[in-house]
């Protein structure tokens, strides 16, 4: 397992204005405070390593399958029109992703990147119905080899303030590689056709690059 690049700033500065702190409690409060100080800071810190963590995992999937593109719970299976790209009724899978889930974002599909938008917006909570539509977010289409397209949203939460996705349009994609990174709880949603056979189910714990999500 690895450190994601996006929390190395992050994890430096945390641990200087930390270590800083700590000699500062050192100087001018007792013992007890002092440690009392560092036990919470050894714990927040470790708590910023696991969410900045990139497991390694290897694909075992099918080549006409999708992958999770997140870690996750299962919060909507639905059918609904997609209007930004797509503008036709699709199966909707949205992966809600709490402060303890590894928040790397990965591409689903192999394919070709024909569309890439982000959205300043709202930070309404990542379960919100109009968070998909109203919060900062970004879209990634990709039409894989037989025609079909895939759109998957990131989709910033109340905590979330920065999404970063690295897909540009006209680049190839390849299941399991980074499509993106959002920093501190958040949303991932993916639009498939309607006729994709769903392999999850409402409420399920779903990681990236090792679960299935449909069948295309």
């Amino acid at each position: 397992m690895k450190l994601h690049r996006e929390g190395y700033r992050i994890l430096g500065l945390s641990l200087a204005a930390f270590l800083g702190l700590s000699f500062l409690s050192y100087y001018l409060f007792n013992a007890m405070v002092f440690y009392g100080f560092v036990s919470l800071f050894t714990l927040l810190y470790v708590l910023i390593l696991q969410f900045f963590r990139v497991p390694s995992r290897n694909i075992t999937a099918e080549p006409q399958q999708v992958i999770c593109p997140a870690d996750g719970k299962i919060v909507v299976i639905e059918e609904v029109f997609e209007p930004e790209f797509l503008k036709e009724k699709c199966q909707q899978i949205s992966i809600f992703m709490s402060p303890l889930n590894v928040h790397a974002n990965y591409f689903p599909a192999d394919g070709k990147v024909i569309y890439t938008q982000y959205h300043p917006g709202k930070y309404l909570v990542a379960w919100h119905p109009k968070s998909s539509t109203e919060n900062e977010r970004s879209t990634t289409v990709i039409e894989t080899m037989e025609g079909k397209k895939v759109l998957v949203r990131q989709i910033a939460g109340a905590m979330a303030r920065r999404i970063c996705f690295y897909a540009k349009t006209g680049m190839k994609s390849s299941r399991g590689e980074e499509l993106g990174f959002i920093k501190f709880g958040s949303r991932v949603d993916v639009f498939l056709p309607l006729e994709a056979k769903i392999h999850v189910n409402l409420g399920q714990d779903v990681k990236n690059r090792k679960d299935v999500l449909a069948s295309l």
